[in-house]
Protein backbone atom coordinates (compact mmCIF):
# COMPACT_ATOMS: atom_id res chain seq x y z
CA UNK A 1 0.00 0.00 0.00
CA UNK A 2 1.24 3.45 -0.84
CA UNK A 3 1.13 6.28 1.64
CA UNK A 4 -0.81 8.53 -0.71
CA UNK A 5 -2.36 11.82 0.36
CA UNK A 6 -5.93 10.47 0.43
CA UNK A 7 -4.98 7.65 2.79
CA UNK A 8 -2.85 9.94 4.96
CA UNK A 9 -5.62 12.54 5.17
CA UNK A 10 -8.07 9.87 6.29
CA UNK A 11 -5.77 8.38 8.92
CA UNK A 12 -4.78 11.87 10.13
CA UNK A 13 -8.46 12.71 10.65
CA UNK A 14 -8.67 9.72 13.00
CA UNK A 15 -5.66 10.89 14.98
CA UNK A 16 -6.08 12.45 18.38
CA UNK A 17 -4.85 15.73 19.79
CA UNK A 18 -2.22 15.31 22.51
CA UNK A 19 -4.53 15.57 25.55
CA UNK A 20 -7.13 13.31 23.95
CA UNK A 21 -4.42 10.77 23.22
CA UNK A 22 -3.19 10.92 26.83
CA UNK A 23 -6.74 10.31 28.01
CA UNK A 24 -6.54 6.84 26.42
CA UNK A 25 -3.87 5.80 28.93
CA UNK A 26 -3.86 4.85 32.58
CA UNK A 27 -3.27 7.42 35.32
CA UNK A 28 0.31 6.18 35.68
CA UNK A 29 0.98 6.48 31.95
CA UNK A 30 -0.49 10.00 31.81
CA UNK A 31 1.63 11.07 34.78
CA UNK A 32 4.82 9.87 33.06
CA UNK A 33 4.00 11.78 29.87
CA UNK A 34 3.04 14.89 31.87
CA UNK A 35 6.30 14.79 33.86
CA UNK A 36 8.35 14.87 30.65
CA UNK A 37 6.10 17.54 29.13
CA UNK A 38 6.58 19.73 32.22
CA UNK A 39 10.35 19.25 32.12
CA UNK A 40 10.65 19.99 28.38
CA UNK A 41 11.38 23.54 27.27
CA UNK A 42 11.65 25.43 24.02
CA UNK A 43 14.55 27.91 23.90
CA UNK A 44 14.05 31.49 22.75
CA UNK A 45 15.93 30.67 19.54
CA UNK A 46 13.74 27.62 18.88
CA UNK A 47 10.61 29.68 19.57
CA UNK A 48 11.71 32.31 17.07
CA UNK A 49 12.38 29.61 14.47
CA UNK A 50 8.96 27.99 14.97
CA UNK A 51 7.16 31.31 14.85
CA UNK A 52 8.85 31.97 11.51
CA UNK A 53 7.38 28.90 9.84
CA UNK A 54 5.37 29.87 6.75
CA UNK A 55 3.95 26.57 5.51
CA UNK A 56 1.34 24.51 7.30
CA UNK A 57 2.51 20.99 8.07
CA UNK A 58 0.54 18.01 9.30
CA UNK A 59 2.38 15.62 11.59
CA UNK A 60 0.95 12.27 12.60
CA UNK A 61 2.78 10.46 15.38
CA UNK A 62 2.39 6.70 15.47
CA UNK A 63 2.87 5.92 19.12
CA UNK A 64 2.15 3.71 22.06
CA UNK A 65 0.96 5.30 25.30
CA UNK A 66 2.78 2.43 27.05
CA UNK A 67 6.12 2.98 25.28
CA UNK A 68 9.11 4.37 27.19
CA UNK A 69 10.62 5.97 24.08
CA UNK A 70 7.26 7.63 23.36
CA UNK A 71 7.08 8.92 26.94
CA UNK A 72 10.50 10.52 26.51
CA UNK A 73 9.93 12.06 23.05
CA UNK A 74 6.24 12.67 22.27
CA UNK A 75 5.76 15.37 24.92
CA UNK A 76 8.59 17.26 23.19
CA UNK A 77 6.67 17.08 19.92
CA UNK A 78 3.65 18.59 21.65
CA UNK A 79 5.82 21.44 22.98
CA UNK A 80 7.09 22.08 19.45
CA UNK A 81 3.59 22.04 17.95
CA UNK A 82 2.18 24.33 20.63
CA UNK A 83 4.92 26.86 20.05
CA UNK A 84 4.60 26.96 16.27
CA UNK A 85 1.38 28.08 14.64
CA UNK A 86 1.93 26.09 11.44
CA UNK A 87 2.08 22.58 12.92
CA UNK A 88 -1.02 20.43 13.10
CA UNK A 89 -0.06 17.49 15.34
CA UNK A 90 -2.03 14.29 15.93
CA UNK A 91 -1.30 10.98 17.64
CA UNK A 92 -2.45 7.51 16.70
CA UNK A 93 -1.93 4.17 18.42
CA UNK A 94 0.39 1.83 16.55
CA UNK A 95 -1.34 -1.37 17.62
CA UNK A 96 -4.80 -0.13 16.62
CA UNK A 97 -3.54 0.92 13.19
CA UNK A 98 -1.55 -2.03 11.93
CA UNK A 99 -2.15 -1.16 8.26
CA UNK A 100 -0.31 2.15 8.71
CA UNK A 101 2.38 0.62 10.95
CA UNK A 102 3.16 -2.01 8.33
CA UNK A 103 4.07 0.80 5.95
CA UNK A 104 6.39 2.49 8.42
CA UNK A 105 8.75 -0.38 9.17
CA UNK A 106 12.14 0.70 10.51
CA UNK A 107 14.94 -1.85 10.80
CA UNK A 108 12.44 -4.66 10.15
CA UNK A 109 10.17 -3.64 13.03
CA UNK A 110 7.07 -1.64 13.89
CA UNK A 111 8.86 1.01 15.91
CA UNK A 112 7.40 3.87 17.92
CA UNK A 113 7.33 6.78 17.99
CA UNK A 114 7.35 7.49 14.29
CA UNK A 115 6.40 10.98 13.13
CA UNK A 116 4.89 11.13 9.64
CA UNK A 117 5.46 14.60 8.17
CA UNK A 118 3.00 15.80 5.53
CA UNK A 119 2.37 18.97 3.57
CA UNK A 120 -0.81 21.02 3.98
CA UNK A 121 -2.49 18.80 1.36
CA UNK A 122 -1.29 15.63 3.11
CA UNK A 123 1.39 14.85 0.56
CA UNK A 124 4.00 12.69 2.30
CA UNK A 125 7.25 14.52 3.02
CA UNK A 126 9.06 12.11 5.32
CA UNK A 127 8.84 9.98 8.41
CA UNK A 128 11.21 10.06 11.33
CA UNK A 129 11.63 7.80 14.32
CA UNK A 130 11.97 5.67 16.43
CA UNK A 131 14.60 7.42 18.46
CA UNK A 132 16.51 10.59 17.77
CA UNK A 133 20.30 10.54 17.56
CA UNK A 134 20.58 11.89 21.11
CA UNK A 135 18.33 9.12 22.43
CA UNK A 136 20.45 6.48 20.69
CA UNK A 137 23.66 8.01 22.02
CA UNK A 138 22.32 8.10 25.59
CA UNK A 139 21.03 4.57 25.45
CA UNK A 140 24.35 3.34 24.01
CA UNK A 141 26.20 5.06 26.85
CA UNK A 142 24.01 3.38 29.44
CA UNK A 143 23.74 -0.04 27.91
CA UNK A 144 24.40 -1.93 24.75
CA UNK A 145 21.58 -4.43 25.09
CA UNK A 146 18.14 -4.92 23.57
CA UNK A 147 16.40 -3.51 26.66
CA UNK A 148 13.93 -0.69 26.07
CA UNK A 149 13.70 2.48 28.07
CA UNK A 150 10.92 2.19 30.62
CA UNK A 151 9.95 5.85 30.73
CA UNK A 152 9.85 5.56 34.52
CA UNK A 153 12.23 8.47 34.97
CA UNK A 154 12.30 11.84 33.28
CA UNK A 155 15.48 12.20 31.21
CA UNK A 156 17.97 14.69 32.61
CA UNK A 157 17.82 18.32 31.48
CA UNK A 158 20.70 17.98 29.02
CA UNK A 159 19.24 14.90 27.35
CA UNK A 160 15.84 16.57 27.02
CA UNK A 161 17.41 19.68 25.50
CA UNK A 162 19.48 17.68 23.02
CA UNK A 163 16.54 15.47 22.07
CA UNK A 164 14.42 18.58 21.59
CA UNK A 165 17.13 19.91 19.25
CA UNK A 166 17.10 16.64 17.26
CA UNK A 167 13.35 16.92 16.74
CA UNK A 168 13.52 20.66 16.05
CA UNK A 169 16.05 19.95 13.31
CA UNK A 170 13.63 17.55 11.65
CA UNK A 171 10.72 19.99 11.89
CA UNK A 172 12.92 22.71 10.40
CA UNK A 173 14.08 20.39 7.61
CA UNK A 174 10.48 19.63 6.65
CA UNK A 175 9.50 23.30 6.86
CA UNK A 176 12.33 24.19 4.50
CA UNK A 177 11.28 21.37 2.18
CA UNK A 178 7.75 22.78 2.12
CA UNK A 179 8.91 26.38 1.80
CA UNK A 180 11.17 25.58 -1.15
CA UNK A 181 8.71 23.23 -2.88
CA UNK A 182 8.09 24.41 -6.43
CA UNK A 183 4.47 23.23 -6.38
CA UNK A 184 3.72 24.99 -3.09
CA UNK A 185 5.53 28.17 -4.14
CA UNK A 186 3.39 28.23 -7.28
CA UNK A 187 0.24 27.57 -5.28
CA UNK A 188 1.00 30.33 -2.76
CA UNK A 189 2.62 32.60 -5.36
CA UNK A 190 5.70 33.16 -3.25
Amino acid sequence: MLLNSEYLKDIFARGLAYNDYLATGTDDQRQRWEAVYNAAHITAEQKKLLEGFVRQMNVLVVSGIWCGDCVEQCPLLERIAQTGNKINLRFIDRDSNSKLSENLIINAGKRVPVAVFMAEDFALCSWYGDRSLTRYRRLAQRQLSPACSTGLFVPDEQELALTMTDWMNEFERIQLMLRLSTRLRQKHQD
